[in-house]
């Protein structure tokens, strides 16, 4: 470039000085030459020499290797196998290393397979995530393995609803057995209860015997023996009774949880599993509709909701975020809500007491059960209380039946009993005490009939039976104690009082009758007493007791005898009307008949016998019965004088009258029911006497002849005699009969004045 770029002329320069470098180049090669020529000719020269020895050598070498060649074949043939199996050799080994890679991914693969198999999906995952994260990366170039990333996905999704799957049968299965699963913990429940309830009384024992060592030993060794034997009876229960992980295979949720968990999915199914149990939650819950009409229909009920929750905290414990406490708490109080409404309604059909007791066994076994897996059941003990009223009103109803059949059977006669032996049995089921009558031979009768044992009994198994409700309400003996008085008193003051009523009622009870009611009422009043003190014994709360309830059987029995006795004076009025009715007066009659009217002796009669019976009634009662008898007779007589269809009384019906007044007034004179004082009871026919003098339509002088035969006959009510001849009152001393005779005249004078200025 600094030729070209140099000034002019530098090129012919430069030409210039290389041929003069070129000559002088040639100047040193040609005294080279001329330095090495000889060298060069001694080396022709031997060429030429050896030129002859070496056509021999390439001769001989020819021969040689056409000699080798022909020996070198097998050689060349061994060779070439040799190398082709070095090759194969390498290829071998690569191979071999290729497969090192890809064995590990068949093998998982393999295995894969064999877990889908078996269904142990939740492995199967896991063998898909090494599959993915490891295996498959190294060997991802071969077109197999790009089979198996294809598959891998589509085997996720039949995982996920072959778990969903099976999840769905546990579901099915689970409500299916939900009341097998319930029967099984409410059994275990009442037998860890019986369990517990002897160990405690076995405490009681072992506390007695520091205490009484001596009394009680035989009694401790008896009951050391009831208490091995339930306990070994425990034991064979325990060995027979299933848990709940017996009778469940919980394994579709486990690996389903485990399964969606692994997939990134477990909110999903969380949030399934939830809505599918509130969906069977809701199915347990709905009662048949004929569940009210046997206990298994309850009892299956029960171990439906029992075996659902008892699953569900199972469920909460085992897991980790399936169920929460917070989950189940809210399903328990829907399901306890629904619970009180299904059982409230239900048992208000309930008709038999056996059948709500059987329901409120299994409402207690029921809450225990579930109180024993932390669920709280505080409402249905106070459900309980409710039902306790109910169970009290079965009870009264039942009883009010037997009840009225055992008023219809009684023959309403007091009780005889020819001997000792026959009295015990009496006294062992009624405490019956009188002295007097002990004192008696036998046969004697006893004052009350064979209802009131059987009342008293049938009283005393109502307080069992509602003991029987009271236990295991987790109550104190104080309020177990006031529970059987209030029903007591119901029983006493409702059912028993209102079939007294009704018995006195029937038309078919008559006066005898209702005399025994009276007395029987008596010693029920009695024996209240007594069943204050069996209250007491069951209880062991005394009646001292500030919050003590008393039984109301006094007012009761006093209300049925009030009734009774208002029903004796009813029937009698009513036996007298129908003896007035018969009453036939010959209003006309010339003269007499010159004794007392058949009906009237017939009534007077009846009222003797009547009033015997009286005898083993209060002396008040008895004496009301007869004073309100004699006046209800007084007053039947008057309205017949007074009859306003009477126009006109003959002189003889005057008399005739005259002798059935008569002999009521020497009826009450006679002193049917002892304890009247003085003319008490004649004085219940003084109005009639004054009515009949007044109101007869009939000249004075029949009336003076009238007043003069009856007011002197009727004087004989002052007489303490008690016999029935009409004429004794005309054997007394003269001077009586002088008094009476100015007092008869005087009332006359008044009378007959008084009817003259009426007149």
């Amino acid at each position: 470039r600094s030729v070209y770029d140099d000034q002019p002329n530098a090129h012919q320069r430069f030409m210039e000085k290389l041929d003069a470098c070129i000559r002088n180049h040639d100047r040193e090669i040609e005294k080279m030459c001329n330095f090495h020529h000889q060298g060069f000719v001694d080396a022709i020269t031997e060429l030429l020499k050896v030129r002859a020895n070496a056509e021999k050598l390439k001769v001989q070498v020819t021969d040689t290797n056409r000699r080798l060649q022909d020996s070198g074949k097998e050689v060349i043939a061994q060779t070439e196998e040799i190398i082709r199996c070095r090759v194969q050799q390498r290829n071998i080994t690569k191979v071999v290393e290729k497969l090192q890679l890809c064995l590990p991914v068949l093998e998982m693969y393999s295995k894969l397979k064999e877990q889908m198999n078996v269904k142990r999906y939740y492995s199967a995952l896991k063998t898909m995530e090494q599959l993915e994260n490891l295996y498959l990366p190294r060997v991802s170039q071969y077109r197999f393995c790009q089979i198996m990333i294809e598959n891998l996905p589509k085997l996720r999704e039949e995982i996920k609803e072959i778990s969903m799957s099976d999840l769905k049968d546990f579901l099915e299965s689970i409500r299916k057995h939900s009341d097998k699963i319930g029967e099984t913990a409410m059994k275990q429940a009442q037998q860890q209860k019986t369990f517990s309830t002897t160990l405690q009384k076995q405490n009681n024992i072992n506390y007695g015997r520091n205490t009484h060592l001596g009394k009680n030993r035989v009694w401790e060794s008896k009951n050391e023996i009831t208490l091995k034997r339930t306990f070994e009876e425990d034991d064979e229960h325990e060995e027979e009774v299933l848990t709940v992980q017996d009778l469940v295979d919980f394994s579709p949720v486990y690996r389903c949880l485990h399964i969606y968990s692994v997939l990134g999915d477990g909110e999903i199914f969380e949030t399934y599993y939830r809505k599918q149990r509130r969906k069977q939650a809701r199915l347990v819950l709905q009662p048949q509709s004929s569940m009210h009409e046997t206990v298994e229909g309850y009892r299956r009920y029960f171990s439906q909701i029992v075996g659902f929750f008892v699953v569900e905290d199972h469920i909460l414990h085992v897991t980790q975020g399936l169920v929460t406490r917070t989950y189940t708490d809210e399903l328990w109080n829907m399901a306890l809500s629904k619970i009180i409404a299904v059982l409230r309604t239900h048992s208000s059909y309930c008709s038999d007491p056996d059948l709500v007791l059987e329901l409120k066994n299994l409402i207690v076994v029921f809450a225990d059960t579930l109180q024993g897996y932390g669920f709280p059941v505080n409402r249905l003990f106070d459900l309980l209380f409710e039902i306790r009223d109910q169970y009290n009103e079965t009870l009264l109803k039942k009883w009010s039946g037997l009840f009225r059949d055992i008023f219809e059977a009684d023959n309403y006669s007091p009780i005889p009993v020819a001997n000792e032996e026959e009295y015990k049995i009496v006294i062992s089921k009624f405490p019956f005490q009188d002295p007097e009558l002990d004192k008696q031979c036998f046969p004697k009768k006893l004052p009350m009939s064979q209802s009131v044992p059987q009342i008293y009994i049938q009283v005393k198994e109502f307080i069992y039976a509602s003991l029987k409700f009271s236990e295991s309400l987790h109550r104190s003996s104080t309020e177990i104690d006031d529970m059987l008085r209030k029903s007591t008193n119901l029983l006493l003051t409702r059912t028993l009082s209102s079939c007294l009523q009704n018995l006195i009622k029937k038309p078919h009870i008559g006066l005898t009758e209702l005399v025994q009611i009276i007395i029987n009422t008596t010693h029920l009043e009695q024996a209240c007493k007594y069943l204050e003190d069996f209250i007491t014994n069951i209880t062991s709360v005394s009646q001292v007791t500030v919050h003590t309830a008393r039984l109301y059987g006094l007012s009761t029995f006093k209300d049925a005898r009030h009734g009774a006795e208002g029903e004796i004076y009813t029937k009698l009025n009513q036996k007298i009307d129908e003896f007035i009715q018969i009453a036939d007066y010959d209003w006309t009659m010339s003269e007499s008949d010159g004794r007392a009217s058949g009906y009237l002796m017939d009534l007077i009669n009846f009222l003797r016998s009547t009033f015997q019976v009286f005898t083993h009634l209060p002396g008040k009662v008895a004496q009301t019965a007869c004073m309100s008898a004699c006046q209800h007779l007084s007053t039947s007589l008057m309205q017949m004088l007074l009859d306003s269809e009477l126009k006109q009384i003959s002189m003889g019906a005057i008399q005739q009258f005259n002798l059935d007044v008569i002999q009521c007034e020497l009826f009450a004179s006679s002193e049917p029911v002892p304890g009247f004082q003085g003319d008490t009871l004649q004085l219940a026919f003084i109005d009639l006497r004054q009515i009949f003098f007044s109101s007869q339509n009939v000249s004075n002088v029949c009336v003076l002849c009238s007043f003069y035969f009856f007011f002197p006959l009727s004087s004989r009510m002052k007489d303490t005699s008690k016999k029935n001849n009409i004429f004794a009152q005309f054997r007394k001393n003269d001077r009586d009969k002088q008094k009476l005779i100015e007092t008869v005249v005087k009332q006359l004078r008044s009378l007959v004045n008084g009817m003259s200025q009426h007149t």
